[in-house]
């Protein structure tokens, strides 16, 4: 009789063996495709017959290797890191047009801005500094259109229409619209507020439905997944509405873990000073 042990010893060993090389390279080149420079140039001896000499098969000469090109060099620095001003504000906005910048235009340039730059530049050939230098600007003009007011104040796009539900219209409702991603601050059926916002995933949705606050933390941090949910306004377990950094930052490239999230920081900041415990909460399709 086999013991468990020894099976499982054996298919251990046989799983370790059929994986071993995914990860590695191997340490030379078989001889037929690198032969080494022995075989390749070396000298006949004296034991060598005549249809083996270089004499009767010569050696073929090596061609020489190409000079490599020079790395690109870069021109004096117009600005970088650190600075600020319209010239940034534009740098921003039109990096942001090609898909290169993903944050807020700031008219600052840190971090976010410099490892941008950096990586149109390595794209395009151009030496990478992370700063702006005329070939960078030129290239990038000459890829991207004049920004718009909306583009430079990166001022959010109109919010769209949508009806309003019944259930809204009375007392002091904050109207979440599923439909249009727009949440509405009812008060006695007049919308005293309105903002974008997005909601869970599939796995993680929204719930619909009727509720009300029953629990406000204005610098809450989430004990399940550890990220924070500033002014966070509860309306049924751990689904709130709050201030999303992430949909700040990226949009709607992504969700939420089933919470209503709101990229105006100002917005929620004057929204959850204006709502009490006890305040309506209706999440629909209209």
């Amino acid at each position: 009789m086999v013991k468990r042990g020894t099976i499982t010893g054996t298919l251990a060993v046989l799983l370790a063996t059929t994986f071993a090389g995914c990860a590695t390279e191997p340490a030379s080149a078989p001889a037929s495709e690198a032969p080494t420079p022995s075989t390749a140039a070396s000298s006949p001896s004296p034991s060598t017959s005549p249809s083996d000499s270089p004499s009767a098969t010569p050696t073929p000469s090596r061609k020489p290797e190409p000079e490599p090109k020079p790395s690109p060099t870069s021109g004096p620095r117009l600005f970088g890191k650190s600075d600020s001003g319209d010239d940034v504000r534009e740098l921003q906005a039109r990096l942001k047009q090609i898909g290169w910048f993903n944050a807020g235009v700031t008219g600052f340039y840190g971090d976010v801005t410099t490892e941008a730059v950096s990586g149109f530049q390595a794209k395009r050939g151009i030496a990478v500094t992370g700063f702006v230098d005329q070939t960078t600007l030129d290239r990038l003009h000459a890829m991207t259109r004049e920004p718009t007011e909306a583009e430079l104040t990166d001022a959010p796009p109109p919010v769209p229409a949508g009806k309003l539900d019944p259930r809204c219209l009375t007392g002091r409702v904050l109207c979440i619209d599923k439909s249009t991603s727009v949440l509405r601050w009812v008060v006695g059926g007049n919308v005293q507020l309105s903002v974008e916002v997005r909601f869970g995933s599939q796995e993680l949705p929204t719930r619909e439905g009727q509720f009300s606050v029953f629990a406000k933390s204005r610098d809450h941090v989430s004990s399940i997944y550890k990220t924070p949910m500033p002014f966070a306004m509860f309306f049924s377990g751990g689904q709130a509405v709050h201030y999303s950094p992430d949909f700040a930052a990226n949009g709607y490239n992504g969700a939420s873990h089933g919470c209503v999230n709101v990229r105006d920081h100002g917005a929620i900041t004057s929204l959850y000073d204006q709502v009490n415990i006890g305040d309506g909460v209706v999440v629909y399709w209209s």
